[in-house]
């Protein structure tokens, strides 16, 4: 059974949809929703075999012309360079304002492809076909595309919501379990944010989240993308609840620019990202040291144990000011109180500094 969740953005809906076996349906799904005649099909060298060749053969059935166009697997593909190479594919391959870019793959694919259809001839449709968890949970849906640059990660970007995201979750089966817990992260991330109800969830199906249980995994991402949903519609562009979704990665996306894009897997990240917010929001008196070891426990329930990594604390700070949060030299962070209650707020960098030194020591301590 195909589920589906509407993201209902002022303007531009679509329906996210989620189940097995929709990547064979993708050329006539896509023919429901577009006239187009050419597609860029936008992937990656570790896609282009295993998923995306059946769905070339599913959109040429339809009667798309399709381009295939394939870069390298990884963080290090999502950047200016590339997204400059696909936006002139494009243009090699005569894509007008009617036709179509379908992006094959995880949120690398997905934020690539994506900036690439927002900029060429001021934006064209666009599709997600998400084959990683992280992107069916997370960065599928809400619009938001980008590449990284030397000074940060998706620091230029595009808001560009697809035309229908189709999650075919028969694709998590061969998923690396990095990358199955990368997305995991991500989800534990959305359930902490959302509210009681779905953290105590998503605590109480934590072994068969683990165990890649097929139907507490499509319950897991209709959930996920519900709650991602309906923060997207209030605030499309960012400018005030949306907010709440870069819990963790403040320090996340900090430690993944300064161990090398590709050290760790971006939810892998997120998930030390968030251990240390909480901490933070435990000095500052915002949660209680329960909130803390219930957070702790779910995620080393789920699989997500704490990194193993040798901390450049000045580094690291200063990487954290480069974040898109930051707001008049100061960083700001997503800060929890319990589930579904959070705050943005800005961080003192005598705060921060200490708690990173403390962060830092306890690194120390296990690799002794």
């Amino acid at each position: 059974m195909t589920r589906s969740v509407s993201v209902p953005v002022p303007g531009a809906p679509y329906e996210v949809e989620i189940g097995p076996d929709l990547l064979a349906g993708v050329g006539p799904r896509l023919r429901e929703l577009s006239a187009a005649r050419n597609v860029a099909l936008v992937t990656d060298s570790n896609i282009a075999e295993r998923w995306a060749l059946g769905v070339d053969t599913s959109l040429a059935r339809a009667g798309f012309n399709v381009t295939p166009m394939t870069v390298p697997a990884g963080e290090a593909s999502k950047n200016w360079a590339l997204a400059g190479q696909i936006v002139e594919a494009m243009a090699a391959a005569r894509l007008g304002r009617e036709d179509l870019v379908v992006a094959v793959g995880g949120g690398v694919i997905g934020d690539l492809a994506g900036f690439a259809a927002a900029v060429y001839q001021r934006g064209i449709a666009f599709a997600q076909v998400p084959t990683t968890l992280l992107a069916m949970v997370d960065s599928s849906v809400g619009g938001k595309t980008a590449v990284d640059l030397e000074a940060g990660k998706n620091l230029a970007g595009a808001f560009k919501q697809p035309i229908v995201v189709l999650a075919d979750t028969a694709t998590l089966a061969t998923l690396p379990e990095p990358e199955w817990l990368s997305g995991v992260a991500e989800a534990v991330k959305s359930a902490l944010l959302d509210s009681e109800e779905f953290t105590a969830w998503t605590e109480s199906h934590a072994s068969e989240i683990a165990a890649r249980d097929s139907a507490v995994v499509e319950e897991l991402i209709e959930r996920c993308v519900a709650f991602k949903s309906a923060v997207v519609a209030r605030d499309e562009r960012e400018e005030g609840p949306r907010e709440c979704l870069n819990y963790g990665h403040t320090l996340g996306h900090a430690i993944e620019k300064v161990a090398g894009y590709g050290t760790f897997t971006h939810g892998a990240a997120v998930a030390e990202g968030m251990r240390f917010a909480a901490r933070i929001a435990l000095g500052e008196g915002m949660a209680d040291a329960e909130f803390v070891r219930r957070q702790d426990r779910l995620l080393d329930l789920v699989g997500l144990t704490s990194l193993e990594l040798e901390p450049r604390v000045d580094l690291l700070l200063s990487a954290m000011h480069g974040d898109k949060k930051a707001r008049a030299g100061s960083v700001r962070m997503v800060l929890p109180s319990a589930p579904g209650v959070w705050e943005c707020t800005a961080v003192d960098d005598a705060v921060l500094s200490a708690h990173l030194a403390a962060w830092a020591a306890t690194k120390g301590e296990a690799r002794s």
